[in-house]
């Protein structure tokens, strides 16, 4: 199946998809797989979605992972009872298909004043919210917009103070996480190793978190979807949280028919 497409052309749906053993799925969360809620604590993936990405894994081999801003351990409880291969804050934490974890720390001697310095100035933007994630924060204007530029210039002053962090800007958040972190690394690592490797990857995503995960996914010719509004290097587009459903729900269904074909064929 070729997916050569132009880039930045958003407004195309994703291909129909056959032969399982061929694909990779990469997903989001928030935004993606869950709809964004002004409280992250609040959010959550429906029931009927999680059975999904149950059996979309089952009938690729293991071969579905979550890449999201969120720790491995929010992921997991968002999941649950589905235990899935992660990339947790842009891929500072890493979970394989072994379940083995691996994480990416920052030293004390940054992670300690990084920390009190946020903690002192987000204090005093009311409505603001400062999340702490260990190798990296989270710092969420959502229900205080009109702080938007404060929030930003102190991003920009904390990684100014400790040249091995760098900024990811997103949806009414900007982060602070190590210099060479993303979400593209991320994906490219799973896809060095079973059972991802030697299969076409797909990720889905949302937000300005997500675009080097497609440019990871380009750079293969493998298949981006980005979810919502806004320009990006995805190569295909979804409209809304909803529509990922519905389409997670049709892949499925062509997968299992394809493999149901195959078996009557033997």
């Amino acid at each position: 199946m070729s997916t050569v497409v132009t880039e930045n052309s958003t407004d195309l749906p994703p291909p129909s998809f056959q032969a399982s053993h061929q694909y990779a799925f990469f997903f989001d969360v928030d935004g993606t797989l869950a709809e964004i809620q002004q409280n992250p604590d609040a959010v959550t993936i429906p029931e009927t979605v999680r059975a999904n990405l149950q059996s979309l894994s089952a009938i690729c081999g293991g071969a579905v992972a979550l890449v999201s801003g969120r720790p491995i351990t929010q992921l997991d409880q968002l999941a649950a009872p589905l235990t899935l291969p992660m990339a947790g804050v842009h891929g500072a934490e890493l979970r394989d298909a072994g379940g083995n974890v691996h994480r990416v720390q920052l030293p004390e001697d940054v992670a300690q004043p990084l920390q009190k310095m946020l903690e002192e100035k987000m204090s005093t933007l009311p409505g603001t919210l400062l999340e702490a994630k260990g190798m990296a924060f989270a710092l969420h204007y959502r229900q205080a917009m009109e702080y938007q530029q404060q929030v930003l210039e102190l991003a920009e002053t904390a990684v100014a103070r400790f040249p091995e962090l760098a900024l990811q800007p997103g949806k009414c958040v900007v982060e602070i996480k190590p210099q060479g972190i993303d979400k593209g690394a991320a994906i490219e690592t799973f896809m060095q190793h079973a059972p991802f490797a030697g299969r076409i990857p797909v990720f889905v995503g949302d937000d300005l978190t997500d675009e080097k995960g497609f440019l990871a996914v380009n750079a293969v010719q493998g298949i981006s979807v980005k979810v919502g509004d806004g320009a990006g290097h995805a190569r295909y587009h979804l409209s809304q949280v909803t529509d990922v459903y519905d389409w997670l729900e049709k892949t499925l269904l062509q997968l299992k028919q394809d493999n149901a074909g195959k078996g009557s064929r033997l």
